[in-house]
């Protein structure tokens, strides 16, 4: 893996970012079986957690002239089994011309962070079964395999 050696700042995201995030969860959702890419309805949901942030946060890494190569989302639950908030972390996407540089795991640290400040005892994600590298990926930094499967619902 090659180090970022190009400055890079993660920061939360802000209601300009929304285009730009749009089009980072167009290259997530191009590989998720799930998920289909739909700019108004991923418009709806950035700009309800940008502007909900006692509920969630999106942690953006900005290259050095600002623009948005990466991103991350978590959101808050109450666990009943921990007896405290748990974080639900998402939409993690870095730009295709950044990845293998370490920019995600720096982009997860910076949500954990933000989960363990706000008083999360738990963090969990989700991963397209497909996804082999993203699997190995979480399986490199210590992530667990749960015996839970999800399970969804349209309302």
């Amino acid at each position: 893996m090659n180090e970022l050696s190009d400055p890079v700042n993660i920061e939360s995201a802000r209601l300009t970012d929304v285009p730009a995030l749009c089009h980072l969860l167009q290259q997530l959702f191009s590989i998720e079986q799930d998920f289909t890419p739909d700019l108004e309805k991923q418009r709806a949901g950035l700009t309800l957690l940008i502007q909900q942030p006692d509920r969630g946060t999106i942690m953006v890494a900005r290259n050095a002239e600002g623009h948005a190569i990466g991103m991350i989302s978590a959101q808050l639950v109450i666990s009943t089994a921990e007896g405290a908030p748990s974080a639900w972390i998402e939409d993690m996407v870095i730009d295709s011309a950044w990845r293998n540089r370490g920019l995600g795991k720096s982009l997860l640290q910076a949500i954990l962070n933000w989960a363990s400040q706000q008083g999360a005892t738990r963090a969990q994600l989700l991963v397209d079964m497909d996804n082999t590298p993203a699997i190995a990926y979480y399986d490199h930094l210590g992530w667990h395999t749960s015996r839970l499967q999800m399970r969804s619902l349209f309302l």
